[in-house]
């Protein structure tokens, strides 16, 4: 072990950066579905955070004499039972599905990532980690949601706590994995050899190298995510009426699917083209930045 393995440390891991590998993004640009389905999230994230600008009409304004019509020139998704417009209420909605998404990845990914990278470094821990995760992964997320609305009512706050408990264990998991394998590398014992702080160890060498991995399976978790928050949206435990959410939505027109099927299946559809977008977009990127992937 000597200090010259240990200084070229830093240099591999910028070549493992997250988009630091040469060609990477020339070569997402030559996949035609990854660059469909990044358009298609994109416009559909611009829309959502650019709601008030874009939707045509107030998503919570009633209007009785308007009530369930379809499709039309005036309103391009038609109206719900209650006369508000589909179109403006897709938009708002997929806002607040995207927002828990997000929340759930983000929020559970550095936690999963945390511990996933706590338990490779400090093997002590280790045994006690896993089985927590263990633990976690005994429950599914909705009987999680159940649970939280149980105690904490229905609403957008039991849904985020039961995207992020199903996001933090699979992150573990994954973050412990490639945690692993960067400690069995030289520069970690030649870090250690030579004094050089925890702290420095696990961030600058442990978690930047870990990095690449824990966020190509965060993207590929997101559309599941999104799938779980809307499953429990759809049961009630989400958003409550009259606050825009796919989930909830498709919920409400279910009522009227024989009568207005357009009340229920354009929010479904909604769904389908954020989390079909998020996979194929999530696929590319793990082609891309997994090296065990590259020829």
């Amino acid at each position: 072990m000597s200090v010259e393995t240990l200084n070229a440390a830093p240099a591999r891991s910028e070549e493992n950066g997250l988009f630091a590998r040469s060609g990477v993004l020339r070569r997402l640009m030559r996949d035609k579905v990854a660059v469909v389905a990044a358009l298609l999230l994109a416009t559909i994230g611009f829309a959502a955070l650019f709601a008030p600008l874009v939707a045509p009409y107030d998503p919570y304004l009633t209007d009785l004499t308007k009530v369930m019509q379809p499709p039309s020139a005036e309103h391009w998704f038609g109206t719900d039972n209650t006369g508000r417009d589909i179109l403006s209420r897709v938009i708002y909605g997929a806002r607040n599905t995207l927002m828990l998404g997000l929340i759930g990845v983000i929020v559970g990914g550095f936690l999963g990532g945390f511990l996933g990278i706590m338990a490779a470094y400090h093997r002590r821990l280790d045994g006690w980690i896993m089985r927590l995760v263990d633990v976690m992964l005994a429950f599914p997320a909705i009987l999680i949601g159940l649970a939280v609305a149980a105690i904490f009512g229905a609403g957008l706050t039991a849904v985020v706590i039961a995207l992020v408990v199903a996001t933090v264990p699979d992150v573990a998991r994954v973050a412990r994995g490639a945690a692993i394998g960067i400690m069995s590398q030289e520069f970690m014992e030649a870090g250690r050899a030579v004094g050089v702080s925890d702290r420095t160890l696990i961030w600058r060498y442990l978690t930047l190298n870990c990095i690449s991995t824990i966020f190509v399976f965060l993207t590929l978790r997101f559309g599941q995510i999104i799938l779980i928050g809307s499953a429990l949206g759809f049961l009630g435990m989400g958003a409550q009426p009259p606050t825009a959410e796919l989930g909830m939505m498709a919920a409400q027109g279910r009522d009227f699917l024989f009568m207005a099927p357009h009340i229920a299946t354009i929010p479904s559809f909604a769904i389908f083209v954020i989390v079909l977008a998020a996979n194929l977009l999530g696929d590319a990127l793990r082609d891309v930045l997994d090296p065990r992937l590259q020829t």
